[in-house]
């Protein structure tokens, strides 16, 4: 039997806050209270952060600590040696509501002065009702905003003839991947969701910028890039896919140039939070010819036409598992990744039974689930007949035993097989490694004994011995 367990850490260059709840794990939550080591500021003042929330929000925090680090402040990992405390909320789901305020608190026992942003921030009443203390409170991206009110609590010593940060930016993810956002905002109206009134409609980066910083990053040791947006396939829309000028050449604004552009920077590209357009098609051919990861992350959300109405997401589900069906055609070794939400207002026992029948018909290889949370703003609160919550539990479990099988039958299918993995930690017991098919965080991992002649970001080529419904063990090929 292999020696490693599911219970080995993930994460080595960072110390994280315990998160316990399932809903803010199954989006690649995270919370750290860090900084990349080695690197200090020229005596602005000592700065803690806490980041909370999705991969989105993680890129927000990177670039606040990117302008503070440039201002000489140094990030330290404990309260106790902070001047002060930032922390960057997440607010989209009751639970991740509370989680931040829970964090706020912490920060305010321990520290006393805390600074508070992120997507929480929009409800300033809220968190002012239950901490008066806090001494800022703003919104998503509001960078600036954050930065002056660390200005007002310790003004800067900027030396302008000392390198503050390193060329890629300040980083909270381990050396060899990076969160690479390529948009604000979402022009959906999706009726469980209250993104758009956070964050605002979309906003798309320059391709200029965005090309620019991956090519940083991959210079500077990235081997993995994991695109993130709130809606990354509508990418260069409000532009109107504006043409722009890169090394000499021309490049859209728009999804299918940049993930072109993207593959021929020589590292690992991951697409995350697709809505299932139809050009997303079009990305295929990229990933079977290996330019890009054969991975793709769309949030389903559910299988019922009636509820998919309500939900204001695409209804054809024959359309979908057909497309699905095409995708593997073109790319057999593209993993999907999706999400669900069961109990939502209105789901009958039919529509819950048709979502299973989906499962089974579309054999995703990772999901996650959550049960309706209402969300105070989401249209969805006004629909009638919500599902009890004993009843969104029960329906719940039976999603989990469903898809537990599927993903544990298509791991089966990976064993005998070779296949190419990226290192994340090394312990000495061996190395954890993800393959193509799993991204940081939320899917699973590949544990290979007794190989420890290895660093976080080498890429190695594996057999698989033996899976699970979640993680995989392999020997070298």
């Amino acid at each position: 039997m292999p020696q490693f367990t599911k219970d080995q850490p993930q994460l080595i260059e960072t110390v994280s806050i315990e998160n316990n709840d399932a809903a803010s794990k199954a989006q690649g939550a995270v919370g750290y209270f860090s900084a990349e080591q080695g690197v200090t500021g020229t005596g602005s003042g000592k700065v803690g952060f806490v980041s909370l929330g999705c991969p989105k929000a993680l890129v927000d925090s990177e670039r606040i600590l990117t302008q503070l680090r440039s201002e000489g402040y140094d990030v330290v990992p404990s309260y106790d040696d902070a001047d002060v405390v930032v922390v960057n909320t997440c607010g989209f789901i009751d639970s991740a509501v509370q989680e931040s305020l829970d964090a706020i608190g912490e920060a305010i026992a321990e520290n006393g002065k805390v600074i508070v942003t992120g997507c929480l921030g929009v409800k300033a009443d809220e968190i002012r009702e239950k901490h008066p203390q806090v001494l800022s409170i703003s919104g998503p991206q509001a960078y600036e905003t954050v930065v002056s009110a660390v200005h007002e609590q310790l003004p800067p010593a900027h030396d302008p003839f000392t390198s503050l940060i390193p060329p890629h930016g300040v980083k909270l993810t381990p050396k060899h991947y990076a969160y690479l956002k390529i948009s604000e905002g979402c022009n959906q109206s999706c009726t469980f969701c209250i993104i758009p009134s956070m964050r605002g409609k979309l906003v798309s980066r320059p391709v200029e910028s965005v090309l620019d910083e991956a090519k940083r990053l991959v210079d500077n040791g990235v081997r993995e890039l994991l695109v993130v947006s709130q809606d990354t396939g509508a990418y260069g829309v409000d532009t109107k896919y504006k043409t722009g000028q890169w090394q000499g050449q021309e490049v859209r604004t728009r999804f299918l140039d940049l993930c072109a552009a993207l593959g021929d920077l020589g590292a690992w590209v991951r697409l995350h939070y697709l809505y299932p357009y139809p050009h997303i098609d079009d990305v295929m051919p990229l990933m079977a010819e290996g330019k890009i990861l054969p991975y793709l992350d769309i949030p389903f959300q559910h299988a019922s036409p009636r509820i998919l109405k309500m939900m204001k997401r695409p209804g054809s589900v024959d359309n979908l598992l057909s497309r699905i069906k095409a995708w593997r055609q073109v790319c057999p070794e593209l993993t999907i990744r999706s999400t669900f939400i069961v109990g939502f207002p209105g789901e009958t026992e039919d529509d819950f039974e048709m979502l299973l029948d989906f499962l089974r018909e579309a054999q995703l290889d990772r999901v996650g689930c959550f049960k309706y949370s209402p969300v105070e703003g989401a249209v969805a609160n006004e629909l009638a007949d919500p599902v009890p919550e004993a009843i969104q539990q029960d329906r719940f479990e039976r999603f989990m035993a469903v898809q537990a099988q599927i993903s544990a039958e298509r791991l089966q299918q990976k064993v005998g097989k070779r296949m190419r993995v990226i290192v994340d930690e090394v312990t000495p017991e061996g190395s954890v490694a993800r393959t193509p098919g799993d991204a940081p965080e939320i899917d699973g991992l590949v544990f290979i004994d007794n190989v420890i002649d290895v660093k976080p970001g080498d890429i190695l080529d594996v057999v698989i011995e033996e899976a699970d419904e979640h993680d995989m063990w392999a020997h070298l090929a």
